[in-house]
């Protein structure tokens, strides 16, 4: 089997893309060299990388969509991320992550988009409070056993690779107050295994390698300066 120095892995990406982060955390924890062409979200893209972010050449061959390649990387390259499908264990793993990320994105990480889009203040508090009711009702049970990561790992796993990057974006919108404090009480005290998880994967430097908060914090606020002016169109 070729090393994976024998490999050659190009991104086209974004940094301060929480979808395109997730590429970032699993090359991180994989130790894999690769070379990254940065996209300005705000300008016409090349038909070549089909108008999607992230995309990954991997020895030639494009690959798109973060979940995809995230679990292809995984796959090409065996490690602690998840267990082969065929281990002792491994399949129930895959299940459970898999389990764990989709309610991530479906039943809580969409609350957070529609409150970047919400026409008022008002309108998105509810949003969040969605999200935090979301968080209590799908993700809190699955995070009992975090010590401190998914499935009681002392290491990243999937789980994290494919969810992290919405939990350290939270947790900047939290801090700099683009997210009522209050709010971020209301987490704590709900879902309290959450909320130790999401600071434990915040602050591992396969996360908080290309986050930039300043940049990633300003974007929320022109996106929802502009969704909350009367000018605007919905």
């Amino acid at each position: 089997m070729a090393s994976s120095t024998d490999n050659k892995i190009t991104l086209y990406t974004c940094h301060i893309c929480p979808w395109a982060h997730r590429i970032y955390i699993v090359l991180s924890e994989l130790g894999l060299p690769f070379e990254e062409v940065e996209i300005d979200l705000g300008r016409p893209r090349d038909p070549s990388i089909l108008k999607l972010i992230p995309v990954a050449l991997y020895n030639g061959e494009t690959i798109t969509e973060s979940a995809i390649i995230a679990q292809f990387l995984a796959d090409a390259h065996p490690s602690h991320l998840v267990l082969p499908s065929n281990a002792p264990g491994g399949a129930l793993q895959r299940a459970r992550i898999g389990f764990f990320v989709d309610a991530s994105i479906s039943q809580v990480v969409a609350n957070l988009v529609a409150f970047i889009g919400a026409k008022t203040d008002a309108e998105g508090a509810t949003h969040i409070e969605a999200y935090i009711e979301g968080v209590v009702k799908e993700l809190e049970p699955l995070l009992k056993d975090a010590k401190p990561f998914f499935g009681g790992s002392d290491n990243l796993t999937l789980a994290e690779a494919l969810t992290g990057s919405f939990a350290i974006h939270l947790l900047a919108l939290f801090k700099t107050g683009v997210i009522p404090s209050s709010l971020e009480l209301q987490l704590k005290e709900k879902a309290p295994a959450f909320y130790a998880w999401a600071v434990a994967v915040s602050a591992h430097p396969s996360v908080t390698g290309i986050f930039n908060e300043k940049a990633v914090v300003d974007f929320y606020k022109g996106q929802i300066e502009k969704h909350r002016s009367p000018d605007s169109e919905h």
